[in-house]
């Protein structure tokens, strides 16, 4: 039997909600051409963006809307991790005293709540946090709605034995073999008001020293990081550290969000856009762990998303294709692990959830209703895993094992702006295909709004409602198409998503 290659083209295109393929105006004189060479020099292209989501706290992820939403993400890119905040919240009961003032664990909801990760096919990135009340040095909460108390510990020799019992506990319950592919990080965003030791820095040390040691006591082979830093802070200064006094460090992590200023990422005045944020700041941490003592550490970006705050303009619509496009291209070699904050709106941080659309972090919005962000990683997904070079800042070229060549092109604005049209050939070179299949995210295909505005925004959509909606979230069947003299001409409007497969 002969081998039979398949070129499958990811065209990322972002649609605004005036303007489709169909109704968009572009002259001749305005077309682009973009010259694609399937013979051109590859290197290996991991899929690092959809390895780890985030997610709302420990605790959630009980609710089978959750886990609904999580099989749902799952199927679509096949990811291995989930981080969440708060599992020694109070709320999940792992630790308490009685009433002479003695330690008691209790890892029920623990279990269940990993239990459940597992039986889904995720494993758990475990956020060591936050403080148990009845543990913390003082009562001091930080501002989220479930308001998790981020003191230090009233007294080491308890934090640690807690940590150690919870460690023992997880490897008695799942074997070392699984538990070792796991990961710990040692608290979130020290930097910033979720830890109130004084002063930070060296309290967080601290922390991080009594919690990494007592984690490899139980066995050498659990992985253990940090500093989980917000505005990718703290990383060289961490490594220096852990190095000068030698305390385990089997990867380093820390965020940012492409709306944090260069001020707070880089001490500068400079106006970084929002489409440069992220992977400069990954850049940064990326040549902080090259010229360190420790320069093959792993770097997980345990946080990142277009904005930190509810800006439905942002995450709830078609701008996420392209800006997802835009960071994985310019991120590419620079990161082990990025963990998109979050997959899901069952999410409290704000509090209980008032509308389906308000800008949440996730994938999916309340009731399961996909949003375009969704479906966007569910075409990023068809990229494949060598990229192959291309001379181009809006495109992405990458090839399958089984010979499948998968193009990313978009067309990015920002999300205040409406954009234009990009009219585009793509020229192929050293293939042969003639018949392409299109498969798009834009105003009209995989985009719940419209069917949303048009039912009147409810705040409480009604079951059906809520099938309808879900039923208009689901991406369209894909267009055919016939390459003339090895061209395919498309038109990108500003802000939209799509595949196109070749064969």
């Amino acid at each position: 039997m002969r081998n039979r290659h398949i070129v499958t083209l990811a065209v990322i295109l972002t649609f605004s909600s005036g303007i489709s393929p169909i109704n968009a105006q572009v002259t001749d004189s305005q077309t682009e051409v973009l010259v694609i060479d399937t013979k051109s020099p590859a290197h290996p292209f991991p899929h690092f963006w959809e390895k780890m989501f985030g997610s709302g706290r420990a605790i959630l992820s009980l609710r089978e809307g959750y886990r609904g939403d999580l099989r749902a993400v799952k199927q679509i890119t096949d990811f291995t991790y989930v981080r969440f905040h708060g599992i020694f919240n109070d709320e999940v009961g792992t630790y308490s005293e009685d009433s002479q003032g003695h330690p008691v664990y209790n890892f029920s909801y623990i279990d269940q709540i990993y239990d459940g990760l597992l039986a889904n096919g995720v494993r758990p990135f475990i956020e060591i946090s936050f403080m148990p009340n009845q543990l913390a040095a003082s009562h001091t909460l930080q501002a989220f709605w479930y308001h998790p108390n981020v003191a230090p510990p009233k007294e080491w020799n308890r934090w640690d034995d807690l940590v150690k019992a919870f460690a023992q506990h997880l490897v008695e319950r799942y074997g070392i073999d699984e538990v070792s592919q796991w990961y710990f990080e040692v608290w979130n965003e020290p930097n910033l008001d979720f830890w109130a030791g004084q002063p930070r820095q060296e309290t967080y040390w601290e922390l991080y020293d009594q919690t990494a040691v007592t984690i490899k006591k139980v066995n050498p082979r659990l992985r253990v990081g940090g500093p989980a830093t917000a505005q990718a802070a703290w990383v060289d200064a961490f490594i220096k550290h852990c190095a000068e006094k030698q305390i385990p460090l089997d990867y380093v992590s820390t965020h940012v969000y492409a709306n944090d200023t260069a001020k707070d990422i880089f001490g500068t005045q400079e106006d970084i856009p929002r489409d440069r944020m992220v992977c400069r700041a990954v850049d940064k941490v990326h040549n902080q762990i090259k010229s360190s003592s420790m320069p093959s550490l792993p770097l997980i970006w345990s946080e990142f998303n277009a904005s930190y705050k509810n800006e439905p303009d942002v995450t709830d619509t078609t701008y996420m294709g392209p800006w997802m496009a835009d960071t994985i291209r310019q991120c590419d070699g620079l990161v082990d692990i990025m963990s998109y904050w979050t997959f899901s709106d069952v999410f409290e941080e704000q509090g209980v959830v008032k509308t389906p659309f308000y800008g949440g972090y996730g994938l999916i919005a309340a009731d399961g209703i996909p949003k375009p962000a969704f479906n966007a990683f569910k075409l990023l997904h068809e990229l494949g895993d060598e990229r192959l070079q291309l001379d181009s800042e809006s495109a992405l070229l990458t090839r399958r094992k089984d010979g499948t060549l998968v193009l990313a092109v978009w067309n990015y604005a920002p999300p205040e702006q409406s954009g234009s049209p990009r009219k585009i050939t793509l020229r192929f070179k050293s293939t042969n295909q003639k018949h392409a299949s299109v498969s798009r995210v834009d105003g009209e295909h995989g985009d719940v709004h419209p069917a949303y505005e048009k039912m009147g925004r409810p705040r409480y959509p009604t079951q059906k409602q809520i099938q309808e909606l879900r039923s208009a979230a689901n991406l369209s069947a894909p267009q055919a198409e016939h390459l003339q003299h090895g061209e395919l001409t498309i038109t990108l409007p500003s802000h939209g998503l799509a595949v196109i497969e070749l064969k």
